[in-house]
């Protein structure tokens, strides 16, 4: 392919500001885009020293990517018309991050290009939508089971052990220890402050992290306060957020929550144990369970002093009865008895002479008895000893003798065993009358 040469024509070509000149000329007669009222998310909003407000008008998608972004201005005098109209509507100063519903016209500059001019505002969309988000994170706590999670948290009596989620400097803060400090009890209170933002973008993420450093060290506290003073009602923004409320509801102690005034309200004031509008609030409501734990005390020191006094009238009572019955009731005694002593003396010789003449009669019958069984044994013996002298008679030599027995002897001495005589040798044998000799063969 041959290269084209230096002297080769060239298009021809038409100035930047004639471009946009013509650009100029289709879009800014467009009616379309002329007051258009647009659903956007405000982003990077700031203000100028002119008192011009800029920000970026941003499109998401369900996934939050972005996915339409045009630059936009509200000029000073209509700035602070609509500063006022969404602050009266909303309680809350325009910021970025909220959804709204503008008026804008899309003009073109041939020197600044194209431009969106704000001219209006309607509170009410942005209104309704920070309540449509309010709302989703409160039906899904509930749908989880966490909206009254922290309430069950059980109370100590009197808690005197506070861990503070604050803002150092903050005026709340000061408000706060001053109030537990000046308490008109003398109640003692041990706090301990977990510095965090209570505004802004860093309010969640410094906030998390406080719970998260108290957590550490539960068994030190008795409840977690998380406070903060006035200020816009923009600023508390921050706490309509679930993951904090979540972790609010989920704490091992029980929260309170004094973030806002009378007329704010958040997600984190649905979660907590106890919900107070202002720090002075909270050191209020814990000093009053320390008021009612000490009228507590005195309420049963006043029983213990009644029950006291009314034991020791009634011991006095019955001491001046027992004073007085003591005499009467000692007479009635000793006279009783000297009825029954006298009647004892006079009954000593009936009774004495009663139980001789019955000792008498059971000692003549034991003498009978004794006679009987006397005689009765001497029979028995005397039976007994003429049997065995029978017996003895009986089993005498003599009287074996008399049944025809005979007696061997040799040289004097029984013999009972035949082998121990010889042939030839001489024994004597005795009858019952009479002996004779014999020669053994």
């Amino acid at each position: 392919m041959p290269q084209p040469s230096l002297f080769t024509q060239q298009p021809q070509g038409i100035t930047l500001s004639e471009f946009n000149a013509r650009i100029e000329a289709h879009l800014n007669g467009q009616k379309d885009i002329q007051s258009q009222w647009v659903i956007a998310e405000t982003s990077d909003l700031r203000l100028n020293r002119s008192g011009h407000c800029y920000t970026e008008l941003i499109e998401k998608d369900t996934q939050g990517n972005t996915i339409a972004k045009v630059g936009a201005a509200i000029w000073a005098n209509t700035y602070r018309e609509l500063y006022h109209k969404f602050l009266r509507a909303t309680g809350q100063v325009l910021a970025t991050g909220m959804k709204v519903l503008v008026n804008v016209t899309a003009s073109f500059h041939r020197l600044y290009g194209i431009k969106v001019v704000i001219n209006d505002i309607d509170p009410n969309y942005t209104l309704g939508d920070m309540a449509r988000q309010r709302q989703e994170i409160l039906n899904r706590l509930t749908a989880e089971g966490l909206i009254d999670l922290n309430k069950q948290q059980p109370w100590l009596d009197v808690p005197r052990r506070i861990a503070i989620i604050s803002a150092a400097g903050a005026a709340g803060y000061g408000d706060f220890m001053n109030q537990l400090a000046g308490n008109p009890f003398g109640l003692q209170f041990y706090t301990c402050l977990f510095n965090a933002v209570m505004q802004g973008t860093q309010t969640v993420p410094t906030v998390l992290a406080a719970l998260d450093r108290i957590n550490q060290y539960a068994d030190l506290f008795d409840c977690v306060v998380i406070i903060r003073g006035g200020g816009a009602t923009s600023e508390l923004n921050s706490f309509d957020n679930y993951d904090l409320a979540a972790a609010v509801a989920r704490f091992p102690l029980p929260v309170i929550v004094g973030i806002g005034h009378e007329r704010d309200e958040t997600v984190l004031d649905f979660v907590a144990a106890i919900r107070v509008k202002t720090p002075t609030a909270a050191a209020e409501w814990l000093i009053q369970q320390g008021a009612n734990a000490l009228a507590h005390l005195d309420e049963l020191q006043e029983a213990v002093v009644t029950a006291v006094r009314d034991t020791v009238s009634q011991a006095r009572e019955h001491l001046a009865y027992y004073t007085t019955m003591i005499p009467a009731a000692a007479r009635n005694i000793i006279d009783t008895n000297r009825i029954r002593l006298d009647n004892y003396t006079r009954n000593i010789p009936l009774v004495a002479t009663s139980l001789i003449e019955g000792q008498r009669n059971r000692l003549e019958r034991a003498v009978e008895r004794m006679g009987d069984a006397v005689a009765r044994t001497m029979q028995r013996e005397q039976q007994r000893l003429q049997a065995l002298d029978d017996k003895a008679t009986l089993l005498s030599p003599q009287g074996t003798l008399q049944r025809g027995y005979a007696l061997v002897k040799k040289d004097g001495k029984c013999v009972t065993d035949a082998t121990l005589l010889q042939q030839g040798d001489q024994v004597t044998m005795q009858f019952a009358t009479g002996t004779t000799t014999a020669t053994v063969n």
